[in-house]
């Protein structure tokens, strides 16, 4: 795969809801992407990464999952994807999905008519926290056991030690490799497998804090990914597994590459996000990154995403000058940029008032998330999906 489009390739993140608005409902949708193809064109990108469009009661804003084989009506259909698809193809643009194989919604059918798929206690059995805060059990009344959710309460874990979970994630792959979607983006990809004598995790560096070893980071996740290997090349081994490898310990993170790249083919790398905008730190992340890859690995670089402060507001204090040399950083080292919508603008996090926040995580990262600021000359507009809805075109697209 020495050849393959994202070894040389720009990646680029679309959090849909807020990065354009076709129909002038007040909220973003996959039509409004196919809108701004020819910026996206014209900017350079080779591969898009949509956040979550799956249908979802949106707790986690797309990160619960209803349904993975459909699209949440916010933002569009089946057919706009294969639209997408056939049109971002036509301008040599890959279209990447957000895979959640993690936890799903507890609205998922699954969570009512299929318990056996998701970890379960009699008791709570450890001392696992929520990434979200607060214990990482929660009782369910009605079975009167309690389920695992190292997200939000509506989050529950699955368990992939029950083989039925491997079967119908190759389905959901199968799905949408079959309507030519180039690869996924992989939330959490570190945590799948859990302890399975649910072990306590040790202390971590702060008392509220533990070292999530039995939670998560287990070895048996890289089962599954060879798994998803094997089926991504048996449909073209140009389709790409990017991973949310969220590790802070860099050895471990280049795990996730597997022998030869027959895991994952990236992982983001969260080094920079957490260093300054300094020459020495930043040469320091990338040495050590470097030292640990596999052979013929590539890093994949960001400097903002849907979960961190933009990078124009964390390292630049808006000064636009310095954002474009910390995205020259970004494009110029050797692996896979991905840029965050808006960082090619020297966009910064958006002013929320306090009252219309509605993230779950703390802090939150509705700041982060707010809207793309297009100019309202074009497109031309598109018909509302209800006759109740204007079709007047917009300028930004709401978050929420």
């Amino acid at each position: 795969m020495n050849d393959a489009w994202w070894r040389e390739g720009v990646l680029y993140q679309i959090y849909p809801r807020s990065f354009s608005d076709s129909n002038g409902d007040g909220i973003g949708d996959l039509l409004g992407i196919v809108d701004r193809l020819e910026y996206l064109e014209w900017l350079g990108v080779d591969g898009i990464w949509l956040s979550p469009v799956f249908p979802s009661p949106n707790v986690d804003w797309g990160y619960d999952v209803a349904d993975y084989t459909g699209v949440h009506p916010d933002f569009g259909t089946l057919d706009d994807v294969d639209r997408l698809v056939a049109e971002a193809g036509r301008r040599g643009i890959r279209v990447l999905l957000d895979l959640v194989p993690n936890h799903t919604s507890s609205s998922h059918r699954w969570f009512r008519d299929r318990p056996e798929l998701y970890v379960w206690s009699e008791e709570i059995p450890n001392n696992w926290l929520s990434i979200f805060g607060g214990p990482a059990w929660t009782l369910d009344p009605e079975r009167g056991r309690h389920y695992l959710h190292n997200f939000a309460v509506e989050q529950p874990d699955l368990d992939w030690w029950n083989p039925d979970v491997h079967a119908e994630f190759e389905r959901i792959l199968r799905f949408w490799f079959e309507r030519g979607i180039a690869g996924f983006r992989i939330d959490v990809c570190h945590a799948l497998y859990k302890d399975r004598a649910l072990r306590d995790d040790p202390p971590g560096d702060r008392p509220e804090r533990r070292r999530q070893v039995f939670s998560m980071n287990r070895p048996e996740t890289h089962r599954v990914l060879r798994d998803w290997r094997r089926i991504a090349d048996s449909f073209d081994p140009a389709r790409v597994l990017l991973g949310e490898v969220y590790v802070r310990e860099v050895p471990r993170w280049a795990w996730y590459y597997g022998s030869g790249s027959d895991e994952l083919d990236l992982a983001f790398n969260f080094g920079l996000v957490h260093c300054p905008l300094d020459a020495g730190a930043m040469r320091g992340v990338v040495a050590e990154t470097e030292a640990a890859l596999p052979n013929d690995a590539l890093p994949c670089w960001i400097g903002s995403n849907h979960d961190v402060s933009r990078l124009a507001t964390r390292w630049c204090a808006g000064d636009q000058e310095l954002a474009r040399c910390a995205l020259l950083i970004l494009a110029t080292l050797r692996g896979a940029p991905c840029l965050y919508q808006g960082d090619e603008l020297a966009l910064q996090d958006g002013n929320v008032p306090e009252d219309q926040v509605r993230d779950v995580a703390s802090p939150p990262r509705d700041h982060c998330r707010t809207p793309i600021p297009w100019t309202p000359c074009s497109p031309t507009p598109r018909p509302p999906r209800s006759p109740s809805r204007h079709s007047s075109p917009r300028a930004t697209a709401r978050t929420r």
